[in-house]
């Protein structure tokens, strides 16, 4: 993340959505906390004060959960993150996971979002879902104030799921949600998360399908990073 894709303007010349700097932060704090990510928290602190569009009290809980992540040992921080997000459907970060579970309307709703993306100029690299929480908030951050509270509030009611979830998990990443909710012009309220199944049944591994999970296509502990990246950039590989 750097401040010269921060002050990118929203397309067509519309004023950009005035959180976009906090939503590109909370994307970033959801994606998987390897050393990259980590390396640019203290930057990502000095953005979130400066921006100042959160609450003074979420804006703490966003630091303190910044702070912890920089302090963790690394390898703890991953397993976490990876145990959190990636171990059954109630916290799941890819959101057609909660709309359409192993459907078939999943793959053309994938499909949709993607043109979506690519209508705006913003780009995948190959293999990556766009469903993926922190892609989604990426693209929204660069779309004006109308758009980009409007797509905000269609996944209100996901987002509120996921942080009912992590709220029940005593996660401190569920301050990262009700951030979300409140620049949605949400209230941050828990939602209790549907009962999942028992863990064997959830990631069963029918031999057709080679150890493809019941819950989506990532085995267990899979990681499934998502990038957006610029159309000016895609042929360099850079992402967004």
């Amino acid at each position: 993340m750097n401040e010269a894709d921060n002050k990118a303007n929203a397309p067509g010349g519309k004023a950009r959505f005035p959180g976009a700097v906090t939503l590109r932060i909370l994307a970033a704090l959801l994606g998987y906390p390897d050393a990259r990510m980590r390396s640019h928290l203290p930057e990502m602190v000095q953005l979130l004060h400066r921006e100042h569009t959160l609450p003074a009290a979420r804006a703490v809980e966003l630091q303190a959960l910044m702070a912890a992540l920089l302090a963790a040992d690394p390898l703890a921080g991953e397993a976490t993150y990876v145990e959190l997000f990636d171990r059954g459907r109630a916290t799941s970060l890819h959101l057609f996971e909660h709309v359409h579970g192993d459907s078939r309307d999943r793959g053309p709703a994938m499909i949709d979002l993607g043109q979506t993306y690519a209508k705006a100029d913003l780009f995948l690299a190959e293999g990556e879902l766009p469903d993926y929480l922190p892609a989604v908030l990426e693209f929204v951050s660069t779309q004006p104030t109308r758009e980009a509270k409007a797509f905000l509030g269609e996944i209100s009611h996901l987002l509120k799921g996921i942080f009912g979830a992590l709220h029940k998990r005593e996660s401190p990443y569920a301050s990262v949600l009700g951030a979300l909710l409140e620049l949605a012009g949400e209230k941050a309220e828990a939602v209790e998360p549907a009962p999942e199944p028992p863990m064997d049944e959830s990631w069963a591994e029918p031999v057709v399908f080679d150890g493809c999970s019941t819950q989506g296509q990532a085995k267990p502990g899979q990681l499934q990073p998502v990038r957006i990246v610029r159309k000016a950039d895609h042929a360099k590989g850079a992402s967004a």
